[in-house]
Parts: structure tokens; C-alpha cells; sequence
């Protein structure tokens, strides 16, 4: 961490606030940012973009060659890229994070496609055409502002999620999100509303990675942390399992 400044009082749970979580949090739940880009004569250029992640958390936004933010990038690489969480009230009392960082146009398309399209599934509709490409953010640093008095500025290796050693989980994501969502919807839906407490709904995966679980509902994201960092597919399928019973066994006692 490169420095941080600790709340002025606790939160009202008592444990102190983890800064580093809600960065991480941040950068897998929020589906839009504003992109940051070095416009005509260095001035700087803001624009609307849709935002996933790839496995390791960097940031993953599909652009088209005919917007003003691809051609900065083209000619200039470094951006910053701004995660909101929004919510009612002062827009300054909610969390944000800002990623900064250069971009780069992904060739192989096959892999951000997959993991874009679940996490923005109505991108389909245009995904596909010649003037559209993915671009991954390669993060330096994470600043997040947490609300009042909770700020923190992160490295960007202290922030994304090592995939050394994990080669095959990566590999097997997309074959465990397509049997997570089509026979284990139960336990997907008590990820959701008992572990993660984001409310009820038709809750899928969108995304598997060794710290823990995406979630989508229609407009609405949600994260779940594993208890430990898993390689293997063999330790996700164990983690999982654990995890479903964990949520029924709450479900009973409450």
C-alpha cells in the first residue's frame, strides 16, 4: 500500500474499514465508468464506457475504432478510468475508485468476448462488428475515496489477483459458469441473497476467478469472496460446495 488514510470513526459494525476490499470490490461490481483519455492538444478527454474484468481484475471495456477515446488511445495509451458505485443521496457520500493506468487492444478477442458479454450480455447486439475491439487496462495504480475521511491509494499489483499456478482454473471458468448456471441455480441464487445479501432475483455467474465469484441480475452486480484463493478447478468445485451448504445452514437458523 502506498498510503492510506484511516477513517475518522469505525464503522458502525466496530471492525475498522477495509479499504483494499472495497477497491477490489469495486473494481468487479461496477458495469460503467468514465474513461479518461488525452484528447487533441493534451487536454484531457471524459466519455462513457461499459466496463468488465478479466480474470486477474483488469479492466476490460469493448470500443469502437470510430469514437474520439479509442483513437487518443491509439496515439496515447495512458487513461484513468472512474468506478462509481452511485446510490440516493450526496453522490460524493458513496464509494468510488479510480484505476489508473495504459490500455491495450486485445488480438485475441475469444477470451474478453466471453467474459465481457456475460458480465453485458445485450453488447452482443454489436460486439461483433469490424469497428469494434477489447481493450484491457493495464492498472499502475488505484485510488479510491470510500465516502468521507476513507481514502486509500494502492499499488496495482496490491489490488489485482495474481494468476500464477492457475492456469487450468482460467481455463475451466467458462465450462463452470455454464454449469453453475444451468444446474446449480438454487445455490447460486443463496450465493447471492445469503452470502453476498444482495437481494432476491434470478442470480447468474459472470465471472470465476481465485478470490471469488461474479454475480449478475439484470442491472444488478454482486461479489462473493472465497475463504481462501483457489487454483484448481478441483478446489473451486470443494469451495463451492462448502459455500451452498454454509448459506442453507444460515437460511435454516435464521
Amino acid at each position: 500500500m502506498v498510503d492510506q488514510t484511516p477513517p475518522d470513526t469505525p464503522p458502525a459494525s466496530g471492525r475498522p474499514y477495509d479499504a483494499l476490499g472495497e477497491a477490489k470490490r469495486l473494481l468487479r461490481t461496477v458495469r460503467a465508468g468514465a474513461l479518461a483519455t488525452v484528447g487533441q492538444e493534451g487536454h484531457p478527454f471524459a466519455s462513457l464506457v461499459s466496463v468488465a474484468t478479466l480474470p486477474d481484475g483488469s479492466p476490460l471495456l469493448l470500443l469502437s475504432r470510430l469514437a474520439g477515446h479509442t483513437g487518443h488511445l491509439e496515439a496515447d495509451p495512458r487513461c484513468s478510468l472512474l468506478l462509481a458505485q452511485g446510490g440516493k443521496g450526496d453522490p460524493l457520500a458513496h464509494p468510488r475508485l479510480t484505476v489508473t493506468g495504459r490500455a491495450a487492444r486485445l488480438d485475441n478477442r475469444e477470451p474478453a468476448a466471453a467474459r465481457f458479454l456475460l458480465r453485458h450480455p445485450k453488447a452482443a447486439l454489436y460486439a461483433g462488428f469490424p469497428d469494434f475491439a477489447f481493450w484491457r487496462v493495464d492498472a499502475t495504480a488505484f485510488n479510491l475515496n470510500g465516502g468521507f475521511a476513507r481514502a486509500a491509494r494502492f499499488a496495482g499489483t496490491e489490488v489485482l489477483t495474481s494468476l500464477d499456478g492457475r492456469d487450468t482454473l482460467v481455463a475451466a471458468e467458462t465450462e463452470a459458469i455454464v454449469h453453475l448456471n444451468g444446474e446449480h441455480r438454487d445455490a447460486v441464487r443463496l450465493y447471492a441473497t445469503v452470502l453476498a445479501r444482495a437481494g432476491d432475483g434470478d442470480w447468474t455467474v459472470s465471472g470465476i476467478d481465485p478470490d471469488g465469484l461474479d454475480l449478475l441480475c439484470g442491472d444488478r452486480t454482486a461479489r462473493v469472496i472465497f475463504g481462501e484463493r483457489i487454483a484448481t478447478p478441483e478446489q473451486l468445485r470443494r469451495v463451492l460446495a462448502e459455500m451452498a451448504a454454509k448459506a442453507r445452514m444460515a437460511t435454516l437458523a435464521s
